[in-house]
């Protein structure tokens, strides 16, 4: 991080103003005044019991901020925000939540507060400190699990390559997820799969119509349990669906750097005003979609389906015609089935944000023109929709407020990319969609 920015960062100049602004101050403090002493008594005993506990540990937790690619969290001796108050600093963590050793702390860890601040890839602060709070009121104590962070539940529609994420208990480096399908109140173990830190992608699609849930555990390098199980976490695959979507990680969403799919902020099917079958599959190119469409798209009898790759294909220097013929056989697989193709241009990349970040493979030095070739076929079919050409500078790249790796868009294009799609399916289809 920026010395510079680093210092402000934990002398907290960037601290948040409070929640109650100059035109709502007097209905906080009037609200404030009308909690009744019966309440503030069930609060006081509320803190009494975590104040009893051994407070060996704590996790803390706060909403994702958009691009932010990992966040400073500073604890502080009590609630005054000051740099000689602080207790710790953790510079990078990269998921909204933690958990904190809290054994090093006599009797004064119970007066502690938290702070957190949400930084770009650079370590530049995106939006202010949030405002200090007292680990007491806000903090879990001695958690036995991990805590799941899935957002499933606020989909329209359960993705078909479902990533399974967590706030890792205290040390844990490795995890272990079990699924189940639940029928008639009993949980049958169907998969146990095995990853790191913070995620696990799941690569075999749920296409089987049924009642599902999923935990997750800590376990050593080899396998051994370290914590217990979490919660189970239920979600649904639903039969039929009216609208799917076929493409690679910019359909199966997730963007800077450390935010996957299993959350809505980087789902263009988020903000879109049609609900969607996310379809996506990272990594893919057309001929793999192409591949897997009778697996994948069939077994949901969609009435309509979003098509929309070739991002993979041209930067990894595949000739354009074989893309278009890739594209051209899904869509005649649509027709044959019934179902109604609808394409959705390839977004751009930058090579400069891709060599700047040193992550990815540098693409071909024509992709453009292969680019261009691609989006002119496929704005050449009966029913095509242009998400690309907003998100691209003069030069045709994509523009570096709309990026953080140079290839996914992020937030405000993903936003961009399923509002466009909703509104192009609501207008061409309103006796399908509605």
């Amino acid at each position: 991080m920026n010395g510079e920015w680093k210092r402000l960062c934990m002398a907290g100049a960037f601290c948040a103003v409070s929640l109650c602004t100059m035109d709502t101050q007097t209905a906080c403090v009037l609200q404030e005044s009308a909690v009744s002493a019966e309440e503030q008594a069930g609060a006081g005993e509320a803190e009494g019991d975590v104040l009893a506990q051994p407070m060996k540990k704590v996790r803390l937790s706060w909403p994702a901020t958009p691009r932010a690619v990992y966040y400073q969290l500073v604890l502080l001796k009590d609630g005054k925000d000051t740099e000689d108050n602080i207790v710790m600093v953790e510079e990078k963590v990269y998921t909204n939540g933690i958990e904190l050793d809290l054994t090093p702390y006599g009797e004064e860890r119970k007066n502690f507060y938290w702070k957190v601040c949400p930084l770009n890839f650079d370590g530049r602060p995106l939006e202010h400190f949030s405002e200090p709070q007292p680990i007491v009121e806000t903090g879990e104590f001695d958690t036995t699990a991990p805590l799941p962070t899935t957002e499933y539940d606020k989909m329209s529609e359960m993705p078909l390559y479902p990533v399974f994420s967590w706030v890792p208990v205290l040390g844990a480096e490795y995890h272990e997820v079990e699924v189940y399908r639940r029928r008639a109140g009993k949980d049958t173990l169907i998969r146990t799969l095995h990853g790191g830190k913070y995620t696990i992608y799941e690569d075999g699609g749920y296409t089987y119509p049924d009642e599902y849930c999923w935990r997750v555990r800590a376990v050593t390098e080899d396998g051994q349990p370290l914590s217990d199980w979490s919660e189970k976490v239920p979600f649904r695959v639903d039969a039929k669906v009216t609208v799917a979507a076929l493409g690679d990680s910019i359909t199966q969403g997730g963007g800077a750097f450390s935010v996957s799919p299993c959350h809505t902020l980087y789902n263009w099917e988020t903000y879109s005003a049609v609900p969607v079958k996310n379809l996506g599959l990272s990594g893919d190119t057309t001929q793999q979609m192409l591949e897997r469409f009778d697996r994948d798209v069939l077994p949901f009898h969609p009435k309509i389906l979003v098509i929309m790759g070739g991002v993979n294909d041209f930067r990894g220097g595949t000739d354009a015609w074989a893309t278009v013929q890739n594209l051209e056989a899904i869509g005649e697989k649509c027709e044959e089935n019934g179902i109604i193709p609808v394409f959705a241009t390839a977004t751009p990349i930058s090579p400069y944000i891709i060599a700047l970040r040193g992550f990815l493979e540098m693409p071909q030095e024509d992709w453009v023109d292969r680019q261009r070739h691609i989006n002119q076929w496929i704005m050449s079919q009966r029913y095509a929709v242009d998400v690309s050409s907003m998100l691209a500078d003069a030069d045709g790249n994509l523009k570096s407020g709309y990026t953080t790796d140079g290839l996914h868009p992020d937030y405000i294009a993903k936003k961009y990319i399923g509002e466009t799609i909703g509104e192009y399916l609501l207008e061409q289809f309103p006796d399908i969609v509605k």
